[in-house]
């Protein structure tokens, strides 16, 4: 099945090592506009360093990078214009970024999806689905668990497609 790219937003789901990445730079890079690469990580230890490291060696160099972990619907609405396509990895490490700095959720939740509606070009957002696994042993995973859940469903609804990726394969879920 082909894919195809959509003006608006594009939300790619999967677990862990599902192969959503790979899946959504093909997208982006399928879609033959140049390409901007927002990363909300932060490399707050080594074994954070070198994920970062892999990911940007496993980029092309036709991606210009900008790294931002708070500041998401400023980033994505700066960048997304007719000429480019902008790639989110990812928003379940964005989620983090606000829980550590005591960002008011809701708000900022609420406030990017909003956004996600009026784009001028194509944005694909990268996300880790948590919730279909164990019940988190301690708060702050539930609370993270349940958070990441809200992103989800609010910015699958404000999305014109959304994918869910297993094993390197994407599911279709919207349209």
């Amino acid at each position: 099945m082909t894919h195809r790219l959509g003006t608006g937003a594009t939300l790619v789901l999967g677990g862990a090592r599902s192969g959503k990445s790979r899946f959504a730079e093909g997208l982006a890079t399928g879609s033959g506009l140049r390409l901007i690469y927002v990363a909300t990580a932060e490399s707050g230890d080594g074994e954070m360093s070198e994920r970062i490291a892999r990911h940007r060696a496993d980029r092309s160099p036709d991606w210009q990078t900008v790294e931002e972990p708070l500041e998401l619907a400023t980033v994505v609405s700066e960048y997304a214009r007719t000429d480019c396509v902008v790639l989110v990895d990812c928003l379940t490490l964005w989620l983090t970024n606000l829980m550590i700095a005591n960002a008011d959720l809701e708000d900022r939740i609420e406030r990017f999806a909003a956004g996600l509606s009026d784009l001028d070009g194509p944005v694909i957002l990268v996300s880790n689905e948590v919730g279909q696994g164990i019940i988190p042993d301690n708060a702050m995973a539930r609370a993270f668990r349940d958070h990441a859940g809200r992103l989800h469903q609010v910015v699958a609804h404000n999305a014109r497609q959304v994918y869910f990726v297993t094993a390197g394969l994407a599911q279709v879920l919207k349209p």
